[in-house]
This record gives structure tokens, C-alpha cells and sequence, in this order.
């Protein structure tokens, strides 16, 4: 994550290193499967991985993060940036008439990327905005730092200097 954000601004030659990284779940995808099959649920995750294609910038970098999980590292773009487009995909998934299963939602988690970041606590930080949009009904976009801010979620805080060992 943070190399491709480094590549990016410096392939640009802009010198900006603001990015977001967002991770998606589709909502119910479970059900998707158990009732419509998996052959079907695949082809919900490829139309879906067409709506992102579609819709992210093309310096935007899309993974699928296994199962029903994407996510999409969206480059030189501060938290409101991501936050509205984010919200503009959530909308076009809600709208787009995925074939014999109809409706399908998707919840998202935000978190903001700089250079400094630990590594391991993006995707923790992401997932834990993701987890809150799940808990408040789905089909939602939400941003890790406003959330602990507000004192919804609890803070990741990682300590550099410390190291642990095991016997």
C-alpha cells in the first residue's frame, strides 16, 4: 500500500503522497451463494469488480482481498475526496441490477494513508470502520479516524520501539 502511493506520486511528479485505503464487503454474500449458487455469486463479484473498474480513477489501485472482500488504495486523494467517492460507488452498486439476484449492498471502510503508517494497522484500522458499518445496518461508508474522534470505535495505536518475543 504504501509503495504504490509512493510509485504514484512519484510517477506524477507531484510530490503528493495523500491516499486513502479503503476496504469493501459485500453485504449478504452468503446468501447470494446459499441461495443462488456460486456460480452465481462469481458472477456478482465480476460484475462488481467491473463497477470498480468503472468507476475509480485509473492511477486508483484495485485488489480483490479474498472472498467477498475488495479493496482499492486511492491515490493522491485527501479523506473528503475518497469519502465522496466512495459514496458515489456505494450508490451505483445499490443501483446496478446485478442478473437473478437483483439488489446488492456493500459496506465500506476508510482509513487515511501517509508515509508513516505501520503497515499492518491500515487494513486493521480499515476493517474496523467496515466492522462499525456493519453493525449500524450495512450498505454504508465509514472513516476510521472520525469514528475514534468521535469515540464510536476504540483507537489502533501502535508503539514502534516496541518489540516482542517469544520463547
Amino acid at each position: 500500500v504504501l509503495e504504490a502511493v509512493s510509485q504514484t506520486a512519484h510517477s506524477n511528479r507531484v510530490g503528493a503522497e495523500s491516499a486513502c485505503l479503503a476496504v469493501f464487503d459485500i453485504d449478504h454474500f452468503k446468501r447470494v451463494n446459499d441461495k443462488f449458487g456460486h456460480s452465481i455469486g462469481d458472477e456478482v463479484l465480476l460484475l462488481f469488480a467491473r463497477l470498480m473498474e468503472q468507476m475509480f480513477r485509473h492511477g486508483d489501485k484495485l485488489y480483490r482481498f479474498g472472498g467477498e472482500e475488495f479493496l482499492v488504495i486511492l491515490v493522491e486523494a485527501d479523506q473528503e475526496k475518497s469519502m465522496r467517492a466512495l459514496e458515489r460507488f456505494r450508490k451505483a452498486v445499490e443501483e446496478h441490477p446485478f442478473p437473478q439476484v437483483g439488489c446488492v449492498t456493500v459496506r465500506t471502510g476508510l482509513v487515511n494513508v501517509s508515509r508513516s503508517d505501520y503497515p499492518p494497522e491500515l487494513i486493521e484500522k480499515a476493517d474496523k470502520a467496515l466492522y462499525y458499518a456493519k453493525g449500524r445496518g450495512r450498505n454504508q461508508v465509514h472513516c476510521y479516524a472520525p469514528l475514534v474522534d468521535e469515540g464510536a470505535i476504540p483507537g489502533i495505536h501502535h508503539d514502534a520501539g516496541e518489540v516482542e518475543l517469544w520463547d
